[in-house]
């Protein structure tokens, strides 16, 4: 019946990417405001929301994958953005900690109904050459659009922190009902059974992964780092906003509230992301493992002091300053990381490592949530920070061992062969 007003398959891409950009963006830059003020969530409760996040995205990837995989990815991707929705929306009419429990797993199985299944759909639609090249495009349009949707978040709750969440949610449940409109899928075939993602698939994904890694020495080095850089996530992501409203006055520079405020210092963040990035891009050579180590050295070093810095400082504009410090450089440090793990890997297993990596990650998440939720029940936000500040300083002496190992490859590649 609707079949005449199905649209191109890269405008829509482009819409997705836009208006879920901007509807996220603008509930993300309230919710942590609102978990710790209108819902009073304490410092243990906010980990233990995150740690609901991770393991209900984590769990549920496979089942939600199947429906990608056998039935479409359209109705896959329709699916997610309803929950996800719905996730946000029980969250923003319900301000206590079981029903913000209960949006995570909402929220989280519509994630997972979306995650790999958006990608796959325009690949299968346009091809995979002309995909990459959209890829590029849909991250512009996506920062412009979180840069709009946070500007948004600073009119909208200006007068009522809760009021952006519940006109985010009520957006990505419309994008989800807009798509099912416009969204033609044309090329989709099922996945055949073998490469379907099952539980066993995802084992064998993990093990071919370590399999992979195991023959490169620098690779299992990197392994540990993505797993302590989890490991201290969790904290930082759940606790910055509770620590700064706990200690500081915050200025109210727009309606009755520190939407605004926050608003502010996430663009601001977002904008220093963007310089930084496209300065390392410049800096760093990113064909060599040694350089990128070096550099990764000095972000996960500036990282972890910055992090404790933040913990400890009693000055509200070196806290801010520290804050955009650490946001900054955890941005710069994703792409230096795809680069690194790239590095000599053979195409055939690239997808593979890069799928462990996000399991290693995923797991370092779910394990680093409860290790400062304990902190924080016996101490306060602040101890807890210092503790994730703590927990990702493992990861320099990995990554030192992986910088030696680069040296030692360099160094046997540059001997001149033996003359006969």
């Amino acid at each position: 019946m609707f079949q005449h007003l199905k649209l191109n398959a890269r405008f829509v891409y482009l819409f997705i990417e836009f208006s879920a950009s901007a509807f996220f963006s603008m509930m993300f830059v309230t919710t942590s405001l609102y978990e710790a003020t209108i819902a009073g969530l304490t410092p243990v409760q906010l980990i233990l929301v995150g740690t609901a996040l991770e393991v209900s995205a984590f769990v549920f990837e496979v089942p939600t994958g199947i429906v990608a995989d056998v039935y479409s990815r359209r109705l896959s991707i329709i699916i997610g953005y309803v929950l996800m929705g719905l996730g946000f929306l029980v969250e923003g009419f319900f301000p206590a900690f079981l029903p913000i429990l209960l949006a995570q797993v909402i929220w989280g199985l519509g994630y997972t109904f979306t995650s790999g299944a958006t990608q796959a759909w325009i690949t299968d639609e346009i091809g995979e050459d002309d995909a990459n090249k959209l890829f590029l495009r849909a991250t512009q349009v996506g920062l412009f659009a979180s840069l709009l949707g946070m500007g948004a978040a600073i009119f909208v709750g200006a007068n009522s922190v809760v009021l952006p969440i519940r006109v985010g949610a009520l957006g990505v449940i419309l994008i989800g009902l807009t798509l099912m409109l416009i969204m033609p899928e044309t090329g989709f075939h099922p996945t055949p059974r073998e490469d379907r993602n099952t539980w066993q698939h995802m084992w064998h994904t993990f093990r071919q992964g370590v399999k992979a890694v195991r023959s490169q020495p620098r690779l299992m080095n990197i392994v540990f780092i993505g797993l302590f850089y989890g490991l201290y996530s969790e904290g930082f992501d759940r606790l910055w906003v509770k620590h700064l409203l706990d200690n500081f006055e915050l200025p109210v520079l727009f309606g009755n509230n520190q939407v605004a405020f926050f608003s502010i210092l996430r663009m601001t963040g977002m904008i220093f992301t963007i310089l930084a990035v496209r300065f390392v891009e410049k800096r760093v050579d990113t064909t060599s493992p040694l350089a990128i180590g070096r550099a990764m050295l000095v972000v996960t070093g500036t990282i972890s002091v910055a992090l404790i810095g933040f913990a400890l400082s009693p000055l509200l504009l070196l806290s801010l300053g520290l804050y955009l410090v650490i946001s900054v450089l955890r941005n710069v440090e994703i792409p230096l990381q795809t680069a690194w793990i790239n590095q000599k890997l053979d195409s055939q297993v690239r997808a593979t490592v890069h799928s462990m990596f996000g399991q290693v990650d995923a797991i370092g998440q779910t394990l680093g949530g409860p290790i400062v939720a304990v902190i924080a029940s016996v101490g306060s936000a602040a101890a807890s920070l210092v503790t994730s500040g703590l927990l990702l300083t493992p990861a320099l002496f990995f990554i030192g061992r992986a910088n030696s190992q680069s040296k030692e490859e360099a160094e046997l590649e540059a001997e001149p062969l033996p003359a006969d």
